[in-house]
């Protein structure tokens, strides 16, 4: 584990009086194409020193109390790196408090979604995938554990049905996606169209009344959900995406609406980015994020 960062005029605290946990996971050995995700962690916790306790509706953040455990390392002698993200992610998700998550690529989201769906086991558990691809491949480049298995991982654990998976964003398919997706006709898909034709006020109706019934709701939300215009700096960008204001929109209804008890954003790659526009918009989505925790606690 690192040093624990300060967030600028926020609250900080451990665990036990926190009322948002966060973990770093900075891994990006997964990746199909450019890596760089291993350095969003520290650069997200960079900019927050830029950026004022405020939402963008001037709701005052300091209200919050966060509990940053700095990030889970590789080991430099070996070892199971996914193994120990699940134990100290496990470790947060069984305190019953929001856990925000950093990646890292969106393989982190395996060890991620093992401790989630393992604490909450046998009851139901519902994932909200944010992403312009499906990652539902059962193997990619020969690994089960690739950027773009995470849900097809998730799906078997016996607590996640095929119902209680939502994707909204997608606009890339791989063959053997689609041909699951066929088999599986419970997941439910809104492709990024949907937010041009139908809205994004409906998608957020139908986001929540498919979940609304499940014990915890797990949000991953990886950045190349974004289009490109709005977040450059990601492994697979794919263009036709959600605007920024979309995402945030959003998350706050899932938010506000749904019992979601961990989040992790993932795919923000610094190293291939222009002026941090991948990076402040991350940030902007994780305080929005924070504003939804205060208004709780009013």
């Amino acid at each position: 584990m690192v040093e624990k960062r300060s967030w600028r005029g926020l609250k900080t605290g451990e665990p036990a009086e926190g009322d948002i946990l966060i973990l770093g996971v900075p891994f990006d050995g997964a990746v199909s194409n450019a890596r760089g995700a291993a350095e969003a962690p520290a650069n997200l916790r960079k900019l927050t020193a830029m950026t004022p306790p405020v939402s963008e509706e001037g709701l005052d953040l300091r209200k919050l109390i966060i509990a940053d455990r700095g990030d889970v390392n590789l080991d430099p002698e070996g070892g199971s790196y996914f193994g120990r993200v699940e134990k100290e992610a496990a470790a947060l998700i069984a305190t019953g408090k929001p856990a925000l998550f950093l990646g890292g690529d969106h393989s982190v989201t395996i060890p991620l979604g093992r401790a989630f769906a393992g604490h909450y086991s046998p009851k139901p558990v519902g994932m909200i995938h944010l992403d312009s691809h499906c990652d539902l491949m059962d193997s990619y480049d020969g690994q089960r554990w690739s950027h773009a298995c995470p849900q097809r991982r998730f799906l078997e654990h016996e607590n996640v049905l095929s119902k209680n998976l939502v994707m909204a964003g997608i606009r890339n398919y791989e063959v053997e996606e689609m041909e699951f997706l066929r088999e599986n006709s419970a997941i439910t898909v809104i492709n990024s169209r949907e937010f041009y034709t139908r809205g994004h006020k409906e998608i957020q109706r139908q986001v929540i009344e498919v979940l609304k019934d499940v014990e915890a709701v797990y949000l991953s939300l990886d950045i190349d959900v974004l289009d490109p215009a709005y977040a450059p700096g990601t492994g697979v960008p794919e263009a036709g995406g959600l605007s920024t204001r979309d995402v945030i929109e959003l998350v706050r209804e899932i938010m506000c609406n749904l019992p979601v008890k961990a989040v992790d954003l993932v795919e923000v790659a610094p190293v291939l980015d222009h002026s941090d526009i991948t990076s402040w918009a991350a940030v902007r989505i994780i305080y929005e994020i924070f504003a939804t925790l205060v208004a709780t606690k009013q």
